[in-house]
């Protein structure tokens, strides 16, 4: 149980929620916009104490039961959901929704490979730190080079808030924010199921201590594997591109082919 992880999730997924958003009035006299612990408690069916302490780092660890309650009370996400099991130690409840894939081996999956061949659209294939593996001849052209890389150096995630220079130029300005936030609830996703992993570990602390855009972006304790997204992509000669990036991940979900077709 990851008490220190675990109370600050709490208090940030807690301060996230409005009122109106589970069915109580805002009201006068309250001075932040946030729920109430009593407000929390309540809506898990728990004791306001218990609760309490939970969010003070004490308390006994609470059971899958309880822990469910308190995500139908925060109405956390499934991904979210996933997370506060993962800080109690509990094993996830199935779901059909994206999961964060483990971290990949430095080789490229052969079966993403092999799709990846017979491709007539951008695509390449990466590591759920960011680290491109193999990429086709039209994700070149589309985003750059991106293989070949050591270290920290080789996370795109990495680049994104050390380097902002060498690869934010491919995306419109206005998109900047979504991406740097959407980055950064991915690597809340992994952190929480491979928090002992050194990669993941090294590359959390690095940005930490190097970018205060990534830095307070982490604060928020946003949790939210990649999945399918808009990406309008600037190209150098046919300027900006509206493309939809799919996600297909390996039998053992170690990797992810992400593949860009033209947005509907």
């Amino acid at each position: 149980m990851d008490r220190d992880g675990l109370a600050h999730f709490l208090r940030r997924r807690r301060a996230a929620l409005a009122p109106e958003d589970v069915g109580l009035r805002h009201g006068r006299r309250r001075r932040t916009d946030g729920l109430r612990r009593e407000e929390v408690a309540a809506l898990a069916s728990m004791s306001t104490d218990f609760y309490t302490r939970l969010e003070q780092r004490r308390g006994a660890r609470p059971s899958p039961q309880v822990a469910a309650a308190i995500a139908a009370a925060l109405r956390l996400t499934g991904d979210e959901r996933d997370h506060l099991f993962n800080l109690l130690g509990h094993a996830t409840p199935p779901h059909v929704d994206g999961d964060a894939g483990d971290l990949a081996e430095l080789a490229p999956d052969a079966g993403l490979v092999a799709i990846l061949d017979r491709l007539e659209t951008p695509a390449k294939v990466v590591t759920a730190t960011g680290v491109t593996l193999a990429q086709n001849a039209l994700a070149v052209e589309l985003l750059g080079v991106e293989t070949g890389l050591v270290g920290l150096q080789a996370s795109l995630i990495y680049r994104w808030f050390t380097a902002p220079d060498t690869v934010r130029g491919r995306f419109p300005a206005r998109d900047h924010d979504r991406h740097s936030a959407s980055y950064v609830a991915h690597l809340r996703a992994l952190s929480g199921r491979h928090g002992e992993d050194a990669e993941v570990r090294a590359l959390v602390a690095a940005l930490t201590a190097e970018s205060p855009e990534f830095a307070a972006l982490w604060e928020r304790h946003d949790v939210q594997p990649r999945s399918r997204m808009r990406k309008d992509v600037v190209h150098p000669e046919l300027g900006v591109l509206a493309m939809d990036c799919h996600v297909l991940r390996s039998e053992d979900e170690r990797q992810m082919l992400l593949v860009f077709t033209p947005a509907d």
